[in-house]
């Protein structure tokens, strides 16, 4: 992946990470034919599954009504997420730990 690919897509991937809207307008924005970034895609892919999964989670998690779950809950996605979007800032390819690989592997054909 060249530095131009990453310079161009950086703003897309951080946007990706802002909310689950960032997510649909960054692959959008990736998805215009000048714009199409694989760096982009890359971060987009991360971040819809990291969405995904915290509000599948989240749901499960909401039904424990403990103040010490779901602060372990928040703090753990917010760890991540903050990983994420460090990556993308800093213009890395890093997964996110535990679950990278397999959003990259179940979204593959998403925001290519």
């Amino acid at each position: 992946m060249t530095q131009q690919d990453i310079e161009r897509g950086k703003r897309n991937a951080i946007i990706s990470y802002l909310t689950i809207f960032g997510v649909i307008i960054a692959y959008f924005m990736n998805n215009e034919a000048d714009q199409k970034s694989p760096f982009a895609g890359f971060h987009i892919r991360q971040s819809l599954g990291l969405w995904l999964t915290f509000w599948a989670l989240g749901y499960i998690v909401g039904s424990f009504d403990s103040w010490f779950v779901s602060s372990g809950f928040y703090l753990f996605f917010a760890v991540l997420f903050i990983y994420g979007f460090i990556g993308a800032t800093s213009g890395k390819l890093n997964e996110v730990p535990l679950l990278g690989k397999f959003y990259q592997k179940i979204f593959a054909n998403f925001a290519n």
